[in-house]
């Protein structure tokens, strides 16, 4: 556990995810939500996939499954992953690529490493966040969207480069379109680099990838942790030894209303997830064409978890 925090912090509550197996040797951290905090901002769910390197024949099956109320934010730093949802899309997404999935009423997806990547052996590292949608918009037709990573803005100076993956900050605007308040960001600090980071937004996070960060008297964090940052506190984040570091921020300004989750599914109703719950037994979701598999509603004891 991490040490507690000084009353003159500029850090909230720093969070140590928990590791969760997928598949065989293929482990995801998860960061949020946590029981330090639920939320950041939208920001409901937070997992880091590997990083991992599967053999030639083995590769990610994440089969047909379903989501309301949220956007799922597929965001890579190594590997590729194709993206299937009862749309019709079939979208490969690859390093510095996002896929933004808005599922509103409903959508099926599924996600695999494609059979030509299966030829040698394939690295898969990345992040996949769900973003809770406003309680206008949580029934809205699903869409899908991907941004290449060329269409990405990038701001560059002494060391930093900060790609704009959703929303706005450091004064640039992702093409990303999103349905609330919200920013992600990917940076990365060559050794001996620094950056300030401003309270653009009343939530705000920052999540160690690689390396180690150095936040001045807030101390040294290792890769593998959510550091969520007080409100209106701006901070200065350096790289610690010898080595580059990366890290995502992430955050936004707070959800209209507290939010239900349970499996899938998010939404300000929790009568909603449990009939979100039920189509998914009875299979009244839409299908992924040429797919066949799904994966089936999980028994879940009690009532959906109601956050914050």
């Amino acid at each position: 556990m991490p040490e507690p925090l000084a009353d003159d912090s500029a850090l909230e509550v720093v969070v140590v995810p928990r590791s969760h197996e997928l598949s065989e040797n293929f482990h995801v951290r998860r960061a949020l939500p946590s029981r330090q905090r639920r939320m950041v901002g939208p920001y409901v769910f937070l997992d880091q996939m590997g990083p991992h390197v599967f053999t030639a024949g083995q590769g990610i099956d994440v089969r047909p499954h379903p989501h309301i109320g949220l956007a799922t934010v597929t965001y890579l730093f190594e590997g590729e992953i194709l993206h299937r949802d009862s749309l019709g899309t079939v979208q490969p997404i690859r390093a510095g690529d996002v896929n933004w999935m808005t599922a509103g009423r409903g959508i099926v997806h599924s996600e695999r490493t494609a059979q030509e990547a299966r030829q040698q052996d394939n690295p898969l590292f990345g992040m996949q966040c769900w973003v809770a949608l406003p309680q206008a918009h949580e029934e809205i037709e699903p869409t899908f969207l991907h941004a290449g990573k060329a269409q990405l803005p990038v701001e560059e100076d002494h060391g930093v480069s900060a790609r704009i993956i959703a929303g706005s900050f450091f004064g640039r605007r992702s093409p990303v379109p999103t349905l609330s308040d919200l920013f992600q960001v990917d940076v990365k600090l060559e050794p001996g680099a620094q950056i300030h980071v401003p309270a653009e937004y009343s939530e705000q996070a920052i999540y160690v990838v690689q390396g180690r960060l150095d936040l001045g008297k807030d101390g040294v964090y290792e890769a593998g942790q959510l550091l969520v940052t007080k409100s209106g506190v701006a901070i200065t984040i350096s790289t610690s030894g010898p080595e580059p570091a990366r890290f995502i921020l992430l955050g936004g300004e707070p959800m209209d209303g507290p939010r239900y989750l349970s499996w899938n599914f998010v939404s300000s109703s929790a009568e909603r997830i449990e009939q979100a719950k039920e189509d998914w037994r009875m299979q009244r979701f839409d299908n992924v064409p040429d797919e066949t598999e799904f994966i089936p509603m999980p028994d879940i004891p009690g009532k959906p978890v109601r956050y914050p």
